[in-house]
């Protein structure tokens, strides 16, 4: 696999299996995903070599099937973000908030990472919460409203916003902010690893988080990578018919 000027994002794309690779390596393919392949393993110390092996192995036959969505359309995309990560954000959050709450009280006096890391979930907790309420509520409705009228012909959709590429670039800035949050929680605790001797709610909320991390990437890799360009493009398309 001869990746080493392909960006991540780009891999990710053409070989969906690489994803729990990337995942692994705790390499960000949604909102750092421009990044090279090689530019990214040298940032985070890693070995290109050992990278580029785990990818190949990835993607040779027989290895598990990642869930391939290039095909999908974008209502498709929109009911499997919403029925699987923005449901799983909704339960997560208020399992992880009085966890990180509790760690922080008892923790916090002697590791202040731990009062950190209280902040920074209660600051992401409301932003995400804000962050899924307007996809829902205008952005993916408009993109799903486009889909119909390409199908069914028709006006193209009102919108409260100039284009489409308004409000996506407003959810892509809020990707980035979540990411960064979580990047710094990891960073901060050392890659979610808990001290020896850690107590079960601190092993567990740092577990929690690190599934958290995960899925919110695969989450923004699909509306990022596929998602609103498509509708970009979609949009585009019925304007110029016009």
């Amino acid at each position: 696999m001869t990746v080493f000027d392909s960006t991540l994002r780009s891999i990710a794309l053409e070989h969906p299996a690489t994803i729990r690779v990337f995942e692994s390596f705790h390499l960000d393919y949604c909102c750092g995903g421009n990044r090279p392949l090689a530019a990214a393993c040298a940032e985070k110390g890693l070995d290109l070599q050992t990278v580029l092996t785990a990818l190949a192995a990835a993607t040779t036959e027989g290895a598990p099937a990642a869930k391939d969505f290039s095909k999908a359309t974008p209502t498709e995309l929109i009911r499997h973000i919403v029925a699987t990560h923005h449901a799983y954000v909704r339960t997560e959050l208020p399992r992880l908030l009085p966890m990180a709450e509790k760690v922080a009280k008892k923790h916090g006096p002697v590791h202040p990472e731990y009062d950190q890391i209280e902040r920074e979930l209660q600051q992401l907790a409301g932003e995400l919460t804000q962050h899924l309420e307007k996809e829902e509520s205008i952005l993916f409705p408009y993109i799903e409203a486009l889909e119909l009228t390409r199908k069914l012909g028709g006006n193209t959709p009102d919108a409260c916003f100039g284009t489409v590429q308004s409000p996506i670039q407003m959810m892509i800035n809020e990707h980035e902010a979540a990411g960064a949050l979580l990047e710094n929680m990891r960073t901060s605790t050392q890659g979610f690893t808990p001290p020896s001797g850690a107590c079960p709610t601190l092993v567990g909320l740092l577990h929690g988080l690190d599934a958290f991390e995960k899925d919110l990437h695969r989450h923004v890799h699909l509306e990022n990578n596929l998602l609103f360009p498509r509708a970009i493009a979609l949009e585009s398309e019925l304007l110029a018919a016009r």
